[in-house]
């Protein structure tokens, strides 16, 4: 699942953030060239930045978590009964009767690699072989989603007019946003047309904000007219 998150993420952010910039530009000239290369920049930056910030952090994570998993390790090995009223107490703030709880605690202490994945799972959240996971490949995942993401707002530049390029560009993002949101549902079994609005929404919503603001601030800065 992690990596499914990655993707979707890294796509929606290289969608929404590349749109929202081409928009910007877009509105403030009337110059293909002025946008590509707003658009290239922001999408090599978003690359390079979203797949550092996932390694980062997913390797911060995973140093903690190793570290989590080392101590109830220790713990297991030196003093199993102790780590075995521990679970049986997080247990009955599930709901079990207390009798039944020391009862399920004990019986797993006799398995102590079950003890331990069961608390390190109940206590931190964390599943002992999800920790070793490798924050490169989520790196790599979420710089791939991006990237992929980037292109819809920006090919339509490279291969239309810009008149038809504005618009196009728009309708490219938004059918892949769509699109996205219909296939996060295979795990989040939201009602796919609603998943596909929502992200629909906030890309259109960025869009819509970038433009009107590449529109009104040169104006407002006092630039004058490109002409194109």
């Amino acid at each position: 699942m992690g990596d499914v998150r990655e993707a979707i993420f890294g796509a929606q952010d290289g969608l929404v953030s590349t749109l929202a910039v081409v928009s910007t530009v877009s509105g403030a000239t009337n110059d293909r060239y002025p946008v590509l290369i707003a658009g290239i920049a922001a999408g090599l930056a978003g690359i390079f930045s979203m797949a550092a910030g996932e390694y980062l952090s997913s390797k911060s994570q995973r140093e903690i978590s190793l570290a989590q998993i080392g101590e109830e390790r220790e713990k297991v090995a030196r003093r199993p009964q102790e780590v075995q009223v521990e679970l049986a107490h997080i247990l009955e703030e599930d709901g079990l009767p207390s009798d039944d709880a020391l009862a399920v605690a004990a019986l797993m202490g006799r398995h102590r690699e079950v003890l331990l994945n069961t608390k390190v799972l109940r206590q931190y959240g964390v599943a002992v072989e999800e920790a070793s996971g490798s924050p490169i490949q989520g790196a790599a995942v979420m710089g791939a989603a991006f990237a992929l993401g980037a292109l819809a707002p920006i090919l339509p530049y490279l291969i239309l007019p810009f008149g038809v390029a504005v618009y196009a560009s728009v309708v490219a993002t938004a059918a892949v946003l769509f699109a996205i949101g219909v296939v996060k549902t295979r795990w989040t079994h939201v009602h796919p047309i609603w998943s596909g609005i929502e992200i629909l929404a906030i890309g259109a919503l960025a869009g819509i904000v970038g433009y009107f603001f590449g529109s009104v601030l040169p104006t407002l800065l006092g630039a004058p007219t490109v002409g194109g």
